[in-house]
């Protein structure tokens, strides 16, 4: 049964849905409580949602904090309260005199390692609370700047309304969590003296998985496919097999021979079981592995191979 399972799913995550509505739905399906997600996507935003259930929970820290990829439609001309076009505007300062070159300086400004002021009216906690509740009970939101950093910020088309006051520009992204790519648009209209938000955003990649092997909601209501924990923390991590024995200490908490590597390893048996996620440490002038998180139980590892 799904409900017993534990695993990773890969939703494309339609338009109007906020992630939790991702999260109750896959409830549902799963049958589960136990279900979460690596990375919240606004409303506004489709693509690429990545969920666990159940054991596979404890997998998604790890996902949060890989390489985001985007694909996103940033306008120029206008500034709006919220930074995209769920918002109002508030601004118009049209593109009429905006050239290419302005574009790709602007571009090449917001590439690499930079600080950035997130969008008053993101999740962010300040004090406690959103800032986005913040904004809605009318305080004043500051957020400080955080660093970012921009691996990859492409041009793809430059799309000049007839009239010449608005430019869209569509773009890809791939950048460190916790960028907003919102910010990135209303930043870029900001050094272009024009205003800017984003028109269209789809996140396309998140570490290792793509939306191309995602499925929508309705899909997996006809067909539930999800990632065996094992296959996802394989796909994550160094893969290093250990004995029946040694998982048996893995699972008691114990520290076994070291990897004599760095890394975070996914621990498994030969036929596949993840057990753990271990990490070398020293004690005592000792190098150990040491279990960081431990997936199996004893009964889990009842009848396998030695």
């Amino acid at each position: 049964m799904v409900a017993d399972a534990s695993g990773l799913l890969l939703v494309d995550k339609p338009a109007g849905w906020t992630s939790h509505d991702v999260v109750s739905r896959t409830r549902k399906l799963a049958g589960t409580r136990k279900v979460g997600h690596a990375g919240t996507l606004d409303p506004m935003a489709t693509g690429l949602l990545v969920i666990g259930f159940n054991k596979a929970t404890r997998l998604l820290t790890y996902i949060v904090d890989t390489t985001k990829t985007y694909r996103a439609t940033i306008r120029l001309g206008h500034t709006t309260t919220t930074d995209d076009a769920d918002g109002e505007i508030v601004q118009t300062r049209f593109a009429n005199a905006v050239t290419p070159e302005d574009i790709q300086r602007a571009v090449a400004a917001l590439t690499g390692t930079i600080q950035q002021v997130p969008s008053s009216v993101s999740a962010i906690k300040i004090d406690g609370k959103r800032a986005y509740q913040r904004v809605r009970d009318g305080e004043d939101v500051e957020i400080p700047a955080r660093e970012v950093t921009i691996h990859r910020f492409d041009v793809e088309t430059i799309n000049r309304a007839d009239d010449g006051k608005t430019i869209d520009i569509e773009v890809e992204v791939e950048c460190t969590p916790g960028t907003y790519i919102r910010a990135l648009a209303r930043d870029m209209g900001e050094d272009l003296n024009t205003g800017g938000y984003l028109t269209a955003l789809r996140r396309t990649a998140v570490g290792p998985y793509t939306v191309a092997n995602a499925a929508t909601l309705e899909q997996l209501a006809q067909d539930f496919q999800y990632t065996d924990i094992s296959q996802a923390a394989a796909k994550l991590f160094p893969v290093r097999t250990v004995s029946l024995a040694q998982a048996q200490d893995l699972v008691h908490g114990r520290r076994i021979e070291p990897t004599d590597d760095s890394q975070l390893h996914a621990a498994q048996l030969a036929n596949g079981q993840l057990v753990a996620l271990i990490t070398d440490v020293e004690r005592a002038g000792t190098i150990e592995a040491k279990p960081e998180i431990v997936f199996a139980t004893l009964e889990d590892l009842t009848g396998a191979s030695a």
